[in-house]
């Protein structure tokens, strides 16, 4: 078990109250110096990631046009989150949580370069990217926990909701300036770049980390990591809300994620665009994701979250379905930003709802099985979606998806009132 110490109380700071309320709402998690620095050290390094997304996509797809190994790769970055998150959420009850997720920006930083030098060296080879990912997964899948562990201790609880919302913003902003910051990098100075810059962006978050004064001190509990392990399943397994949320966000993860797996594929092969068109629609997916999030950093407290989440599910497969059937660049365009804000409003506001209904002491353990359904449901959605891509028109399998989404959170609709009154 762990002790969350505060070595400074989380406390907001004084002097907004010329600010206008819809501002001040929408950003309070920002009046917590911590939380800032450590937003600001993760967006940073989110950019860099980004871009490395982006290059990697095209650079797989130039290398050997194939769709399954462009799914096949989003799954190796990604399954490490099914293989390794339940013992990474019981170390993280166990131990220091900013030294472990530490450990995993150094990991993640040294692969970045690895694969930077790879391709400067020409060396670079399918299954060097294939491996690698696999190896930045792992160590991401080790940080992940320990992350969402941290940013409750950094804020009051009455504010974390809006924390949650403002992380998804520092991702999805980081999603429009990645892409276009790669797009100029890779047709300027070429892909070792888009990498090598990856590497460098770590230095912000290592830094960030160091700055914290907050820190989880290890409690131990006598109870081997299997034992504990088991505790956290027990206890989910009583939680019929969390058990939804965990189903749901699986759903939403599955079925939607591949709308940015095959974004390279639609850019080259439907809208006959080039790696700064795919750079832009990534840029126009990320903008409506940005927009969704401060939509509900604004709204969250005042939302009805189950029943929202549920009728954004909704209208995210249909968008999908209609992503999938149109063949004009600005249309899609407009889809692309409109799926992008109901995505990540609905991400935003499951996550916050776990955040909300787990324990302290716990924490690590119950949101490592919400990784697992969350993050889990991105390999295994782009592995399939890109298996089927590879023998049936990418537009025709988008469109399915999109098809299940909604049928998905149809079913919730009519069939689980605990999950609609929350």
């Amino acid at each position: 078990m762990t002790i969350p110490v505060n070595l400074n109380v989380p406390t907001p700071e004084v002097g907004s109250e010329s600010r206008p309320m819809v501002f001040k709402k929408t950003f309070q998690a920002f009046t917590y110096r911590q939380f800032r620095l450590l937003w600001i050290g993760a967006f940073t390094s989110t950019v860099g990631t980004w871009m490395q997304e982006v290059a990697q996509n095209w650079l797989i797809l130039t290398l050997t046009a194939s769709t399954f190994l462009l799914g096949l790769d989003a799954f190796l970055g990604d399954v490490p989150i099914l293989l390794f998150s339940l013992l990474a959420g019981v170390i993280a009850d166990r131990v220091d949580r900013g030294k472990m997720l530490l450990a995993s920006q150094y990991l993640r930083m040294r692969f970045a370069f690895s694969l930077a030098i790879l391709i400067h060296t020409h060396l670079v080879s399918v299954w060097h990217i294939l491996l690698l990912s696999f190896m930045t997964g792992s160590a991401q899948a080790f940080g992940g926990p320990a992350y969402q562990a941290l940013v409750p201790m950094l804020v009051d609880k009455k504010d974390l909701p809006n924390a949650i919302a403002l992380n998804s913003i520092q991702f999805n902003l980081a999603r429009i300036v990645g892409p276009l910051a790669a797009g100029v990098a890779f047709t300027t100075f070429g892909a070792p770049t888009c990498f090598a810059l990856n590497g460098f962006s770590f230095v912000a978050v290592i830094t960030a980390l160091s700055c914290l004064k907050v820190r989880s001190i290890p409690k131990a509990s006598g109870e081997k990591i299997l034992t504990d392990l088991r505790g956290g399943f027990s206890f989910l397994r009583h939680q019929p809300i969390l058990l939804a949320l965990n189903v749901l966000a699986f759903c939403s993860t599955f079925l939607g994620i591949p709308l940015m797996t095959l974004l390279p594929v639609f850019a080259r092969n439907v809208f006959r665009q080039g790696v700064e068109g795919y750079s832009s629609l990534m840029a126009i997916l990320g903008g409506g994701a940005v927009l969704g999030a401060l939509l509900v950093a604004a709204l969250g407290g005042s939302l009805h979250k189950g029943k929202v989440t549920l009728y954004l599910q909704l209208i995210l497969g249909g968008l999908v379905v209609v992503f999938g059937l149109s063949r004009h660049l600005w249309f899609s365009r407009a889809l692309l930003f409109f799926g992008g804000m109901a995505l990540v409003a609905i991400f935003a506001l499951v996550t916050s709802l776990v955040q909300l209904q787990a324990p302290e002491e716990m924490r690590g353990r119950i949101m490592s099985f919400y990784m697992i359904a969350f993050r889990g449901g991105m390999p295994l959605g782009s592995l399939v979606s890109g298996f089927f891509a590879n023998r049936f028109p990418p537009p025709t399998v988008l469109a399915c998806n999109g098809l299940l989404l909604s049928f998905v959170a149809g079913t919730f609709l009519l069939f689980n009132r605990r999950l609609k009154g929350i």
